[in-house]
């Protein structure tokens, strides 16, 4: 029979976290994904990798939504099994960070939202720096024009989903 963890002395739960990493491209997204990876002992979940080795490129939106749901599938399951995750697919929308969160509860997990909120310049500065010298395996070139249509696609953070 197994005895529960809760009975045994000493043994102390973590605090289970989901970390979502929402910002545009340029933002250090993976900068941060990576820095709380380290300190939190977590699995990074990032979809421009995996579209970089698998597909090639990371304008297949198609392709894009399947590797997001299917990092979601293994996202709940280690949550489940205790260890925490960092899901660095920018969460442009309310809607998707809603439903995030309402999962990672359900799981015990708190979704902690992280809003890297970056000026525009800015991000054209670092994405045309980031296009000049492309790291392997990691990212892809990210036309600048492209920028202006996420810009307005973008559904910034509310105060009460950063409290």
């Amino acid at each position: 029979m197994a005895v529960p963890t809760s009975h045994i002395i000493g043994h102390r739960r973590k605090c289970l976290r989901s970390f979502l990493i929402c910002g545009l491209p340029g933002s250090g997204k993976s900068t941060v994904a990576k820095q709380l990876e380290s300190e939190r002992r977590a699995l990074r979940l990032t979809p421009d990798e995996w579209m970089e080795r698998i597909i090639g490129t990371g304008y297949d939106e198609e392709k894009r939504a399947a590797i997001e749901s299917l990092q979601w599938d293994i996202a709940q399951r280690l949550l489940s099994l205790g260890v925490d995750v960092v899901l660095e697919s920018g969460f442009w929308s309310r809607t998707e960070r809603d439903q995030v969160r309402a999962r990672a509860k359900e799981l015990g997990a708190e979704a902690r939202l992280i809003f890297l909120d970056i000026p525009r310049e800015e991000l054209r500065r670092r994405l045309a720096q980031r296009n000049a010298v492309l790291p392997p395996d990691s990212t892809f070139l990210v036309n600048l024009s492209d920028l202006d249509v996420w810009a307005k696609m973008f559904q910034r953070p509310t105060p009460d989903e950063l409290g």
